[in-house]
């Protein structure tokens, strides 16, 4: 799989964007796994990156299931392949999934820190993934690298 842009990777050399990938691929196998389900392999044209901010999987499951799975400086998370037609909608259904979410914990009323935070580290990230949905030229160009 090919950087989907190079702006961000561009202070990262080849070997870090590697063990960026390698690294971002486990933790999306391990979150899934603490969720029940087994890898069984992953669609490496249909899965995008973006070093060192997001990775997004599409990941067959032993379950004949498959999923969306997003890695990343944001939380991880996964959804239905049905969710989502492609790797652009995946990032604006977590984005919009992550705003709901955000305002469900502050409509329950948040108690703490550690709340407030992961509230603000929710809608922040769900921005960035919508603006990058949004970007028309990051999509022609990984439309073009994995051509």
């Amino acid at each position: 799989m090919e950087s989907t842009n190079q702006q961000p990777a561009a202070a990262l050399d080849a070997a870090q964007i590697s063990e960026w990938v390698r690294a971002q691929f486990q933790k999306a196998n391990l979150f899934l796994a603490e969720k029940g389900i087994l890898m069984d392999s992953v669609a490496v044209q249909d899965s995008r990156y973006l070093p060192p901010m997001v990775a997004v999987w599409k990941i067959n499951g032993l379950d004949r299931q498959s999923y969306w799975v997003i890695s990343g400086d944001l939380p991880t998370d996964h959804l239905a392949l049905t969710a989502a037609a492609d790797a652009r909608d995946a990032l604006r259904v977590f984005s919009f999934r992550w705003q709901m979410k955000a305002q469900q914990l502050i409509d329950a009323g948040v108690q703490d820190q550690t709340s407030a935070d992961y509230v603000n580290l929710l809608i922040s990230r769900a921005h960035s993934l919508y603006d990058l949905f949004e970007n028309e030229q990051f999509w022609a160009k990984a439309n073009t690298s994995n051509a």
